[in-house]
């Protein structure tokens, strides 16, 4: 039987980008992500579920994501699950499993020093504004 794992997850870092080097030389960067999961329940009241997980991206992608992103950031991650096993110190063995990242989409624009934003413009990825109610001609019926 053929297998996939896929991931696609679309949500905000709940923590700026932890870059480092490995031994070998290479670079990974752990991301923490909050996925946010609005619906009505049973009952018409709105609710929300928030899934946490945690994401790895290694070489140049954990660089770019320690210069472009920060607590916040909203993002797009493709990737596939993967599951880290080790013995910690005392001896007991531990698993976590995360999200190893094959490809991050920045959904807003670079943090600027200073602000963490784009300095008050609106992000290239964002719509236009709505127009306002009281603007001549009002809002487009169409």
């Amino acid at each position: 039987m053929a297998s996939l794992n896929y991931v696609i997850l679309v949500g905000n870092l709940t923590r700026d980008p932890q870059v480092r080097n490995t031994p070998g030389g290479a670079t990974v960067a752990d991301l923490g992500m909050a996925i946010n999961e609005k619906y009505k329940n049973k009952n018409g009241e709105m609710q929300e579920i928030v899934t946490y997980v945690d994401v790895v991206a290694w070489g140049r992608q954990a660089e770019v994501c320690q210069q472009y992103l920060h607590k916040g950031s909203p993002v797009l991650i493709e990737g596939r699950l993967q599951l880290d096993q080790w013995e910690s110190k005392e001896g007991e063995k531990r698993s976590k499993l995360r999200v190893r990242a094959d490809r991050i989409q920045f959904l807003s624009g670079p943090r600027r020093e200073g602000n963490g934003a784009a300095g008050g413009e609106r992000p290239p990825s964002a719509p236009p504004p709505p127009p306002a109610e009281d603007a001549p001609g009002g809002p487009d019926p169409f």
